[in-house]
């Protein structure tokens, strides 16, 4: 399929329990918003559908819920208000946002779940789960609270530690409790629809790994995660819940039950396009179901790569009548001023907050967040580089080259454009033009969103050179004729740049064609030198970016230095209480210390290569009670090591961890995996903790 008859572009259904912030937009919403304004100006706009909604199910919107008071409904409403309202304000171009709470969702999903289990696709499996007997019900992971058995926690929820970031089980808990009635809750069988993703392995191992029938490269980071759960051996998985908010299954014996939230909220892009035809009078199948025709991309971050890749397209696959997605283009995480982005501290920037204090700054942002898009790893959001850029790159550079460009135009020629005759120099920058509109386009096609826009300033650049070197301004004293050359040159540069604007920066976009008086949307392959016709009257300047003072950050970095005050204050005390509890136990206990080991020379530590690295996954070693297989990223590459740390650490609770690896130790195998290094821990006797970094660090610098 070389060249589809059409596009569907998903980006991540937003989680109705909260806004949306600038990493959301990073991952899933500003790339997913370029690709799919490209592809309207090169190839339709009614050959393109782009599809988003609220995802509106599961229990922490409950949960939600029972902290405000409220109904989950009301959760919902109130967040998909939010979130609708700031996606259009900001411009992202969904052709429909919908929502999962939806009559139609309700019943595309359970039609969906009908047929896969018609075909065989579930097994039935029983679970041990706890169960409130006041409240007659079984109880999800965030109904639970206890004390953790990682930091004594009181407070902790059964599927997460918010104190310490421990990922547990609620099984793990110490005095568990309901959060709903308060009651200690008993476990209890339960039975669960499972969705054999064993079985599908090696289909999805010969279509991720190797790609056959796969027929575009997709990202390093995404296949190596996708490879990560594939070593790892796929298992099969729960769709039901024993919840009451949610879609119930449709299976007699399963009354009471809901679908699994991650079966439940990717079909939500069907549904969405089924409402979205609905409306526009068409037929939404092909969109879905023409599997010569139809090209579906799902832009995300990259916690949701495993659903996108691995479970959604099992699903579509079992299923049988669907398309699969061509590419799964996913985003690293971005972090924020020297952190990891935490909704919970308020440490991010929320995008309904920006919009009301930076009006009129949409494209700011845009840019900001597309210089510095994660494509490939982590990235770092900062309110001074979000000014520099600003001032530097927008209004220095872009605007500037703009308003000199049509103030020109009106000193010399009222506005109107002049003719000229082309020379060596206007055939030299129309064919850089020309080479920079391919390269756009290349990385565009490719998910380079990036190198994109520094291809689309580079345009901005040529054309500001070509009037430095030229100088109208003082041409214009001795040769009238050239110097209407020059000007008409630099208006059909200024003219694709409007163009190309209108994928990156949409609102400036249509202000500068405001003032060039044209409405041109139709994308370029090479410079067109007739975008402004010779006696097109084009309207008066007007400024596209203003320069930003240390004062209009001030109140953003203010607000986050009393949330790293708070956060240092909290540490302190808690190091204090830690220090505090240390001396009384070492008062009444004599603790033995292991003896050193013999001295070593400073040339046997200089030997030790020891890097930084973030786990991307782990999983218990098969038949091994004491080992995990875990994947590290290096920086400059991926790694496999295997540790014993089972018995101190479930393998889902690690991944995201920043650890010191010892990097240049010699592979050995273990139980039949080669194992490329040691992962560095400290034992105080009753476990193991890991040596990372105190603050965020990139992946493979040296420890010394």
């Amino acid at each position: 399929m070389s060249n589809p008859k059409r596009y569907t572009i998903t980006s991540a259904l937003p989680y109705t329990n909260g806004p949306v912030h600038i990493g959301q937009l990073a991952g899933a919403y500003v790339p997913a918003d370029i690709y799919v304004r490209y592809l309207r100006m090169r190839y339709g706009a009614d050959n393109v559908v782009y599809i988003c909604g609220s995802d509106e199910h599961g229990a922490a919107i409950t949960m939600k819920g029972i902290k405000e008071g409220v109904s989950p409904q009301q959760i919902v409403d109130k967040y998909n208000a939010i979130i609708k309202e700031s996606f259009e304000k900001f411009g992202i171009s969904f052709d429909i946002y919908h929502r999962t709470s939806s009559q139609l969702h309700h019943e595309t999903a359970a039609e969906f779940f009908s047929d896969l289990y018609k075909k065989g696709a579930f097994i039935e499996k029983e679970t041990e789960q706890y169960y409130d007997l006041e409240q007659e019900q079984f109880l999800a992971d965030r109904y639970i609270k206890g004390t953790c058995p990682n930091c004594q926690n009181e407070n902790a929820y059964g599927d997460q530690c918010e104190k310490c970031g421990t990922s547990l089980d609620p099984t793990e808990l110490i005095n568990p409790k309901s959060t709903i009635t308060g009651s200690t809750p008993e476990l209890r069988k339960t039975k669960q629809l499972f969705l054999s993703l064993d079985t599908m392995q090696p289909w999805l191992e010969d279509w991720i790994i190797q790609g056959n029938g796969r027929p575009e490269k997709w990202k390093r980071n995404v296949l190596g995660a996708c490879k990560s759960w594939l070593t790892m051996g796929l298992q099969p998985r729960s769709m039901t819940r024993d919840l009451k908010w949610g879609i119930p299954v449709p299976v007699e014996g399963y009354e009471g039950k809901v679908l699994y939230v991650w079966f439940d909220a990717p079909i939500g892009y069907i549904s969405a396009t089924k409402q979205w035809a609905k409306d526009k009078g068409v037929d939404w199948k092909p969109y879905w179901q023409d599997k010569e025709g139809t090209k579906l991309v799902h832009f995300l971050g990259k916690d949701n790569i495993v659903f996108h890749c691995i479970t959604f397209p099992a699903i579509l696959k079992s299923h049988g009548d669907y398309v699969i997605p061509r590419n799964v283009p996913a985003n690293e995480f971005m972090n924020m001023e020297g952190d990891k982005m935490s909704t919970s501290r308020n440490w991010t920037v929320w995008l309904h907050e920006y919009l009301e204090e930076f009006p009129g700054k949409q494209d700011v942002l845009r840019y900001v967040l597309t210089a510095n898009m994660p494509e490939t790893k982590d990235s770092e959001f900062t309110w001074k580089d979000f000014q520099q850029r600003n001032n530097s790159e927008l209004a220095k550079g872009l605007g500037n080259f703009v308003n000199r460009v049509v103030v020109l135009t009106h000193k010399y020629y009222d506005g109107v454009v002049p003719s000229g005759t082309a020379g060596e120099m206007e055939n030299e920058l129309l064919s850089s033009v020309s080479k920079d509109l391919e390269r756009i386009t290349n990385h565009l096609e490719n998910y380079e969103f990036r190198m994109a826009l520094t291809a689309m300033m580079d345009v901005m650049r040529s054309g500001d050179k070509y009037l430095a070197e030229t100088e109208p301004w003082k041409l214009i004293k001795t040769d009238a004729e050239r110097t209407a050359t020059v000007m008409n040159t630099a208006l059909q540069v200024v003219g694709h740049l409007s163009i190309l604007m209108k994928a990156f920066l949409p609102f400036s976009a249509d202000k500068l064609q405001g003032i060039l008086n044209i409405d041109q949307s139709e994308w370029k392959l090479e410079a067109d030198t007739s975008l402004l016709p010779v006696g097109h009257k084009i309207n008066a300047a007007e400024m596209l970016f203003t320069m930003m003072d240390d004062e209009h950050i001030a109140p953003q970095l203010a607000k986050l230095d009393a949330i790293r005050r708070e956060k240092e204050a909290t540490a302190a005390a808690a190091l204090a209480a830690g220090a505090a509890a240390s001396v009384a136990v070492s008062e009444t206990i004599e603790k033995e210390y292991v003896p050193l080991k013999d001295q070593i020379n400073y040339e046997d530590f200089a030997k030790l290569d020891i890097r930084v690295g973030t786990i991307l996954s782990a999983a218990k070693v098969p038949k091994a009670d004491k080992l995990l297989e875990i994947q590290i990223d290096l920086g400059f590459e991926q790694r496999t090591v295997v540790s014993g740390i089972a018995e101190h650490y479930a393998a889902e609770e690690i991944v995201g961890q920043q650890v010191c690896v010892l990097a240049n130790l010699a592979p050995r195998k273990l139980r039949g995996i080669v194992s490329n290094g040691m992962i560095l821990m400290a034992d105080n006797g009753d476990g193991l903790s890991f040596l990372s970094p105190a603050t965020l660090t990139g992946n493979g610098e040296v420890i010394s």
